[in-house]
This record gives structure tokens, sequence and C-alpha cells, in this order.
């Protein structure tokens, strides 16, 4: 356990656990063996740069990520966005620091002996309170140009990448393969359906609908009044059958009272 305190007026100091990081070879290849110090009860004001100023002090320190859990990593590809991709950090978390040389662990293990860090010091301040509020809105204000100049940088590779897509399909075209096999397919700004049964009845339903709509129904006036003539036949046919039904109901019933 190492005690850091967040200031010097701060009297209760924080617990960081600290330990070696070990794994099998190979499973974790962004955080090497016998060079990655564990970190435990990361509070949210320690970031990366604070934990790696409390752990130069052992040795050259490599590179700090910061976890919301403890996980197999990856070597992670560098965030090259200014706008994008910024996670926010909550709660306590877990850290990984490398360092160069594998004696840097064993001496950062040695600091649980020694008094209280300092994580905020006047050569180093962290903000917190209304600096830090007016510190986050200020990064969060957007520079139209930076924005627009990292969009078309985005988009120029986007394109680059889908014509080398549509130029390796093209060489690709009419090509067998392993099995034999040529896939032949429609261009255009209409592709070609899938021959299946599915498609074929949603075309037919389609077809059917267009046909309804041009079908002229009750054109003419006395269309108008047979119509009407027949649904009000209906009506008291139904009427009569609905007071034939109730009389019958009303007969069959009988008072059974055992």
């Amino acid at each position: 356990a190492l005690a850091v305190k967040f200031a010097e007026r701060q009297r209760s100091p924080h617990c960081l656990l600290v330990k070696e990081h070990q794994v099998r070879e190979g499973t974790d290849t962004a955080h090497p063996p016998r060079r990655t110090l564990f970190v435990l009860n990361v509070p949210p004001y320690c970031g990366p740069d604070s934990l790696s100023r409390l752990f130069s002090r052992c040795g050259h320190v490599q590179s700090v990520d910061i976890c919301d859990k403890p996980g197999p990593g990856e070597k992670k590809d560098k965030l090259t966005s200014k706008f994008f991709d910024h996670k926010t950090v909550k709660g306590f978390q877990v850290a990984y620091v490398v360092f160069r040389k594998p004696a840097a662990v064993q001496a950062a293990k040695a600091l649980s002996q020694q008094g209280p860090l300092l994580i905020s010091t006047e050569s180093h301040p962290v903000k917190t309170g209304i600096s830090k509020w007016i510190a986050s809105y200020e990064a969060s204000i957007v520079d139209p140009k930076e924005l627009k100049a990292e969009v078309d940088a985005y988009m120029q590779d986007y394109d680059k990448k889908m014509a080398e897509e549509e130029a390796k399909a093209a060489k690709e075209e009419g090509v067998p393969d392993e099995e034999g096999w040529v896939k032949v397919t429609r261009k255009g700004r209409k592709p070609g359906l899938p021959r299946t049964e599915a498609a074929n009845l949603r075309v037919l339903e389609k077809e059917k609908q267009k046909r309804a709509r041009k079908e002229l129904l009750n054109f003419y006036a006395w269309q108008h009044r047979e119509t009407k003539r027949e649904h009000i036949a209906q009506l008291r046919k139904k009427f009569e059958e609905d007071k034939q039904r109730i009389a019958l109901m009303r007969a069959q019933r009988k008072f059974r009272p055992y």
C-alpha cells in the first residue's frame, strides 16, 4: 500500500495498492511483464501525468495506461484526433505504469516504506474547483478551422481507402475462387434484387398495389348510389339476423334454482 495525499494541507492520506504486473507470456502485449507496475484504487483527480511524476523517482516511466477495470490489454493505436474518442474519467480506476528497466518496479514497491507522496505540488499543481471547471469549459470549445481540417483529412483517407478497395475488386472481377466459382454482380445505381421467393413476392405485391391505384373505382354517380344501396341492404340483413339470434337466446333461457 502506497500512501499519497492530494496536497500538503490534507490530513488523511489515500492508499494506492501497487504490485508487479504478472501475466502469461504473450497474453498482454501492451504491458510487458517485469517492467509493468499494476496500480489499483487510483482516484479520479490522479491522471497519467500525476502518476508518471510520482513514479519517475524510481526510474524512467515509458507509459501510463489508466483503465476502468483490470484485464488483458493490447497495443492500442495512438489517438490522433483532438476532438473525438476522448473518455471522461469517472470513479476509481486501475493503472499500468510501464518502466524502461525492471529495477524501477522493485523501487516503486519500496516507496510504501516512505511517507505520503504529494500529487499536487507548487511546481506541478492539479486544478480543482472553479479553475478545473473553467479549464474543462475552455477545452470543450472547438476551433472550427481545426475541426474542418481534421474532418477533411479523415475523408481524404476514407476516399483513398474506398478507391483502393474498388480497384482491388475490379482486379479480382471474373477471377474464379478456390472452388472455381466466379462472383457475378450487377453494377449501377439500382443493383439487381436477389432471386429469392420472398423478393419475388415483394415485387409482385408492389406491382399489384400500383395497378390498384390506377383503377378508377365508382367513377360514375350511379355507381355511388348502387354501392350505398348494397351497403344499406347488408346492414338491414345483419340487423334482422341479430334480432332473431337475440330472440332465440331469450327463449332458451330458463330459471333453474336447483
